[in-house]
C-alpha cells in the first residue's frame, strides 16, 4: 500500500461510520413519527374538540360552566368543540383540569391503570388538522401515557408544522414543561426571551411563564414534550 493510502482508508471507514449513525438516527426519527405522518384523510386521528364536547356533556356542564372554570370565552370553547380551532397543549391542560380529568385520558380515553405501556403501533395521533375544512394549525400530538393512574407527568410526541394562519399567542398554566427536539428546528418564546433549538437540544421551564412553541421556517419539527402538573 502506497504512503497515504492507509490514512485515506481510515478516513473512509470513519465516514462510513458517520453515515451509518446518521441513517440510524433517521430510522429512529421515522419510527417516532410513523403514526403522525398522514394528512387530513387519516380517519384514525381522534378529534380533540369533539371529545371535549362529549365529556363536557357527560359531566352535565354547559359552555358557560366550562368558560368560568377555564377563563376562556364561550366563543373560543365553541370553536374548539366544533373543530374550528385546535387547542395547543397549554389550553388542553386547563381544559382537562376544568373537566376533572388527566389530560392524556381526556384525549384518548381507555382504562386507568397503575402502569402504562404504549406500543409503537398503538400510539394514537390526535387531530393533525385544525378544522373540518382541513386547515393546518401547527400541532399534532400523541399521548405516551394516557392510562397511567395518579400521574404527575404528561409525555407527548409532538409534530409542529408551519401554520396556515398566524393566530398563536403565548399561553400560561400551572406546572412545568421539558422539551427535547428530535428533528427540525423549534422556535421558543419564553417571556421576553426567544430561542431556536436544533435536534439534540432541550429546554425546561415553568409553565407559568408565558410561552409559545412552534416550528421555525417552513420545515416540520418533531419534539418530545413532557408536561408536569401538580396534583390538586
Amino acid at each position: 500500500m502506497k504512503p497515504g493510502k492507509e490514512t485515506a482508508y481510515e478516513e473512509l471507514l470513519d465516514r462510513r461510520e458517520e453515515v451509518d449513525q446518521s441513517e440510524g438516527l433517521r430510522d429512529f426519527l421515522d419510527n417516532v413519527s410513523a403514526h403522525s405522518a398522514e394528512g387530513p384523510e387519516n380517519d384514525s386521528a381522534e378529534r380533540v374538540g369533539e371529545r371535549v364536547k362529549m365529556i363536557r356533556k357527560e359531566k352535565g356542564l354547559s359552555l358557560d360552566d366550562l368558560a368560568s372554570r377555564t377563563g376562556y370565552p364561550v366563543d373560543l370553547l365553541r370553536e374548539i368543540e366544533d373543530e374550528m380551532v385546535s387547542p395547543p397543549l397549554g389550553v388542553l391542560v386547563k381544559l382537562s383540569k376544568a373537566l376533572d380529568m388527566k389530560m392524556g385520558h381526556l384525549l384518548t380515553g381507555g382504562p386507568v391503570l397503575p402502569f402504562c405501556v404504549v406500543r409503537k403501533e398503538d400510539r394514537q395521533p390526535l387531530s393533525r388538522f385544525a378544522s373540518k375544512d382541513g386547515k393546518r394549525y401547527g400541532y399534532s400530538y400523541e399521548s405516551l401515557a394516557p392510562g397511567k393512574k395518579d400521574r404527575h407527568m404528561e409525555p407527548f410526541l409532538v409534530t409542529l408544522e408551519p401554520a396556515d394562519e398566524e393566530k398563536e399567542v403565548p399561553s400560561t398554566h400551572d406546572g412545568q414543561e421539558f422539551i427535547f427536539v428530535l428533528d427540525g428546528e423549534m422556535h421558543v418564546t419564553l417571556g421576553e426571551e426567544e430561542f431556536v433549538l436544533h435536534p439534540g437540544e432541550s429546554i425546561y421551564y415553568d409553565s407559568t411563564v408565558p410561552h409559545l412553541v412552534k416550528s421555525r421556517g417552513d420545515q416540520v419539527t418533531r419534539i418530545l414534550a413532557v408536561l408536569y402538573t401538580e396534583s390538586d
